[in-house]
């Protein structure tokens, strides 16, 4: 079977977006000419979410991979809709310069902007001006849900506090951490789960307004508290084995046990090789 594609020894961006619609075309693949926004909608999460793991493993060419698998998920979105007359590769390439130009007036205008703050408030007004948003509240409707909530949290607190409307110092957003433990309590005791799934919420919510104080990501803290756990409970499990201690029928006192001890032997590890301060703490 022949296919209407130059092979070449290097391949450029129009290539990417040639092959991707050879692959949708009659004769092409099966597979890829059934694909729609939203069946592989999961797939652009999931390849962005490698591209981070890229990152933090510092690999350039893990990097170069991950970064051309979303390339490939954006080449098969506008090819979708390029296939029903809607726009192409080259209109959202369009409108993504434009946006810059318009959202850099101070790159590509008068606006003065010296530090890294001044461009981003730039950035801001220029955004807000160009969507037509005559309030906060429309900033902050503008963060999409699908957002990880940690991230989205931390997001629509940063804009209200821009707008005065947050505490003057950590010490209000901690009392403010302390009533909504009190009433996930009460809402326990009353043992609705309504109420205590929103009582819940509220207790993250205020744990990642305190993040903002402490100028920390939130996501990224309970990721590296995810990765502290995970090492710390490999740690029990060998201790378990390895003095023949059954995890499942132990108490939580003697496992309690073990966790303090899988602590020293990583502190101890750490301090011998370096470590960072989430495996030390």
């Amino acid at each position: 079977m022949s296919v209407d594609f130059e092979f070449k020894d290097k391949y450029d961006v129009s290539d990417l977006i040639s092959i991707v619609k050879v692959l949708r075309a009659p004769g092409g693949c099966p597979w890829d000419r059934e694909q729609t926004h939203e069946s592989i909608k999961k797939n652009f999460i999931e390849e962005t979410y490698e591209v981070i793991e890229a990152i933090n493993k510092k690999s350039p060419e893990m990097l170069k991979e991950e970064l051309g698998d979303v390339l490939l998920q954006v080449a098969l979105h506008a090819e979708m809709e390029r296939e029903t007359g809607n726009f192409d590769f080259d209109d959202i390439a369009n409108d993504v310069v434009t946006k810059l130009i318009i959202r850099h007036p101070h790159v590509f205008s008068d606006v003065s902007a010296q530090t890294e703050e001044e461009a981003l408030s730039s950035w801001d007004n220029a955004k807000a001006k160009s969507k037509g948003m005559k309030s906060q509240s429309e900033s902050m409707l503008s963060v999409p849900r699908e957002l990880p909530a940690l991230m989205r949290a931390q997001k629509i607190q940063h804009k209200a506090a821009k707008v005065g409307f947050d505490w003057d110092n950590i010490d209000g957003a901690f009392d403010k951490l302390n009533e909504e433990i009190n009433e996930l309590k009460i809402a326990i005791e009353r043992g609705i789960k309504s109420e205590i799934d929103d009582e819940f919420g509220d207790v993250l919510f205020s744990c990642v307004n305190i993040s903002r104080f402490l100028k920390t990501d939130s996501e990224e803290a309970l990721t590296s508290a995810t990765d502290k756990f995970l090492e710390r409970f490999i740690e029990v499990e060998r201790l378990a084995e390895e003095n023949g201690i059954n995890m499942k029928e132990s108490s939580i006192e003697e496992l309690d046990k073990l966790w303090d001890m899988a602590k020293k032997i990583k502190k101890m590890r750490l301090n011998r090789n370096g470590g960072n301060y989430y495996e030390q703490n």
